[in-house]
């Protein structure tokens, strides 16, 4: 939880931190164990309403959709339904465009018209004789359907999302259906089933919510708001802290952040470094230098003097009480422990970008030499592939000679 607060701590929702990192972290423990798949967090955005008034489901929750005449008389909650998933039309279809039937007789007709409505009929009759009292679908549920469904208490929906589609398969279980000519008594490997089902008014919007699913666990956090950018931004900012908050729990293991880390890590290299002779010495100082990049970054992002902090930064961890965890005060444009002020970072997150960017440097300290083609400084010659775009600029570098670059002719 605290390095969820930690993450929010930058963003705009800072001023309810802790309200969301309690969300965050709890629609993170709601998963499986195991995988911690935060696919099955789903982030939906309600306007209107305080910050505050955010609330976590435990379950799937989607808006929603699209509903024709006789969706009101429907049952809006069920107790251990049977779910059906879909991905067909429940309408009736126009034909194509320039579509032409000769008939004999208006008998002939008629029995065109019976044809269409018996199919029609003949899919909701399978639909109802699987037993789902739910029923879901990717494609539209045409007007006759939705009457036809509320007339047999039956709730359904469609143009579902897919993503929201998705996630209730996973966690109520079930196949979705293309057809409905094999359906007979819906089994198992057909229909899924969830606890409870019900359909909750959230704002000025409703939200079908499904609880209580066998299958796998979910969770749908519902952030509110006035604006659309701020839920935008709420919504990256949910996102940032639950992968945060499941490298926590995958790897249990926590730094100070505010720069503490880099600044204790400098002076040990630092340290070390005075006790090598020869060119490594240069080499750990500048790596001692960049370290200090980070705790000089946040000073300058704060629009603090960064010279007097990282003087000050120098001298706690430089102290003989034995405490590194001394990092950048954004409160008090000064020194803290951010370990006791709860300021805390993954270590494995710190690991990965201590790695990713020493193996950067490395490959570009390798690059020794440049070849250069001499026929294409001639006038007139074509250029590299992809040279006249935003890179285009790369033969001017690499005229201008550098550290560890020697041009060669």
């Amino acid at each position: 939880m605290r390095c969820a607060g930690t993450s929010l701590n930058s963003k705009l929702v800072s001023h309810q931190r802790e309200f969301f990192a309690g969300i965050v972290t709890d629609a993170v423990l709601t998963l499986d164990a195991d995988s911690l798949d935060v696919s099955m967090v789903g982030i939906k955005k309600v306007h209107g309403g305080s910050t505050t008034d955010s609330q976590l489901v435990t379950g799937v929750a989607f808006k929603k959709t699209f509903s024709y005449a006789g969706f009101e008389q429907q049952p809006k909650s069920f107790d251990h339904p049977k779910v059906m998933l879909l991905n067909l039309e429940l309408e009736l279809k126009a034909e194509k465009d320039n579509a032409e039937v000769r008939v004999n007789s208006t008998a002939d007709y008629q029995a065109i018209v019976d044809a269409e409505w018996g199919i029609i009929y003949a899919k909701l009759a399978a639909c109802v004789n699987t037993g789902a009292k739910v029923v879901l679908s990717r494609l539209a549920i045409g007007d006759v359907a939705t009457q036809y469904f509320a007339d047999r208490d039956i709730f359904c929906a469609g143009r579902v999302a897919e993503e929201d589609m998705r996630r209730v398969q996973r966690a109520v279980g079930g196949s979705v259906q293309t057809t409905v000519n094999h359906l007979k008594d819906g089994g198992a490997d057909i229909l899924g089933e969830c606890g409870r089902f019900e359909e909750r008014q959230l704002g000025k919007e409703r939200y079908n919510v499904f609880t209580g699913c066998p299958k796998a666990k979910s969770a749908t956090i519902i952030v509110r708001g006035g604006s659309d950018q701020f839920l935008e931004e709420s919504e990256r900012s949910l996102h940032d802290a639950i992968m945060i908050v499941r490298r926590a729990i995958k790897h249990p293991t926590a730094v100070p952040g505010g720069g503490a880390i880099e600044m204790d890590l400098s002076r040990h290299i630092r340290a070390a470094a005075v006790k090598i002779e020869g060119k490594d010495q240069l080499i750990m100082s500048a790596y001692a230098r960049a370290l200090e990049v980070i705790p000089r970054t946040l000073c300058d992002n704060a629009g603090f003097d960064s010279t007097e902090v990282l003087n000050k930064l120098r001298a706690a961890h430089a102290s003989a009480d034995g405490n590194h965890c001394y990092g950048v005060d954004l409160d008090s444009a000064s020194v803290v422990d951010t370990w006791a002020k709860a300021v805390w970072e993954p270590a494995v997150v710190k690991l990965n970008a201590l790695a990713a960017a020493t193996e950067a440097a490395c490959q570009i300290l390798a690059v020794d030499e440049t070849i250069k083609n001499p026929k294409s400084e001639q006038p007139g010659a074509p250029g590299p592939p992809g040279g006249g775009g935003r890179g285009g600029g790369m033969g001017g570098m690499m005229n201008r000679g550098g550290r560890g670059v020697r041009r060669m002719r």
